[in-house]
């Protein structure tokens, strides 16, 4: 053990110690958002009142929070809304899609805070995709080059480039 490693030891007793991020689970919220979302979407569109929700939006509104519950991402879980793997099926995805959109603007009105922080944690997963796409594709960029520069680095067998070196002559 040198000096430096003696100098670290005492800096890092000293200093106070990093916490672990903790994992939030975002999964309560988001459905408690997606239910007020449907409560006012199903009022305004299905005649519906104080919340009750149709039977076809009853139907959609089980089987989404069911698959929530068995999310692959588990409690780290991105919105739905932005979701690249969608687990809900085809059919019951386009009428969660449909049903999240048409009750934005009411949400807005009776429940602005929970929209906005929606919204914000919206933004908040595309610029994490954002950056994910940009680190990927520097990636891709920089495998291209080095494949570029072993093929354009590589070397004739030795019999061709003594042939030429002969005819040249």
């Amino acid at each position: 053990m040198g000096i430096l490693d003696t100098v670290k030891e005492k800096v890092k007793s000293i200093l106070p110690k990093r916490k672990e991020p903790e994992l939030k689970n975002n999964v309560p919220k988001e459905k408690e958002h997606i239910r007020n979302t449907f409560g006012e979407y199903c009022n305004a569109n299905h005649g519906t009142e104080g919340g009750k929700l149709c039977a076809k939006c009853t139907a959609v509104l089980s089987t989404v929070l069911i698959k929530i519950s068995r999310c692959p991402y588990g409690i780290g879980k991105p919105i739905c809304e932005q979701c690249e793997t969608p687990c809900f099926g085809e059919r019951f995805t386009n009428d969660f899609n449909t049903i999240m959109k048409g009750g934005q603007k009411k949400m807005l009105l009776s429940h602005p805070i929970m929209t906005v922080k929606h919204k914000i944690a919206g933004l908040g997963a595309e610029y994490a995709k954002m950056q994910r796409d940009k680190k990927s594709t520097e990636k891709q960029k920089e495998d291209a080059a080095k494949l570029k520069n072993k093929f354009a680095n590589a070397t004739r067998s030795p019999k061709k480039s003594k042939s030429k070196k002969r005819k040249k002559k």
